[in-house]
């Protein structure tokens, strides 16, 4: 399996995060700033990566899926962010999973670990609980391991013989790969094409 992490990293937390996947992985990186559409076209599974700004992943990363075409090929998202991911509120990967979705990717799982910057330009006391506090460690020790795990996980399900039988409904992709509500969720939901 050849894998691809295509990310955008500001502060350098979506670097941290995408070097520990690629270790695991063996994966090869490119900033998004460097990548062109046509880098995808010799690995199997690609990696989507960025910070999280006004409740969306980078804008280069969004306009970087929007041009280029996934042909089924299988793709998994990750980020950093200085908020709680809470899917009715604040569901970092909805924009980014629509365009690759769109673009004929298939998505197999999503990341998110905190970040170590938070930025308030949100205006009103409703909206700023859910847009976190700066946190100068992350992501730290706990939350690279994680990101290892995450990246073992992606190796196990792409290498599944028969995973190409399967399609995962959108509903599915707000859990964590990593977490045992995710796998209950895919093995309730999987459903033959």
């Amino acid at each position: 399996m050849k894998t691809l992490i295509i990310y955008s990293s500001v502060h350098g937390n979506t670097e941290k995060i995408a070097k520990a996947i690629a270790e695991v992985m063996n994966a090869e990186l490119k900033k998004v700033d460097d990548a062109i559409a046509d880098d995808i076209k010799n690995y199997d599974l690609i990696g989507f990566g960025s910070g999280i700004y006004y409740g969306r992943h980078h804008k280069n990363l969004l306009k970087f899926a929007e041009n280029v075409n996934g042909n089924g090929k299988k793709a998994f998202i990750f980020s950093t962010s200085s908020g709680k991911k809470l899917p009715v509120i604040n569901n970092f990967d909805k924009a980014l999973l629509k365009k690759l979705s769109r673009k004929g990717f298939t998505v197999i799982g999503n990341f998110n670990c905190r970040g170590n910057k938070a930025y308030y330009n949100t205006p009103g006391l409703i909206i700023r609980p859910f847009c976190g506090q700066k946190e100068e460690d992350r992501p730290n020790a706990e939350d690279i391991e994680k990101a290892k795990k995450f990246a073992e996980n992606m190796k196990k399900l792409f290498s599944e013989t028969n995973f190409h039988k399967f399609a995962l409904p959108v509903s599915c992709y707000d859990f964590y790969i990593t977490s045992e509500l995710f796998v209950k969720c895919v093995i309730s939901c999987i459903h033959f094409k």
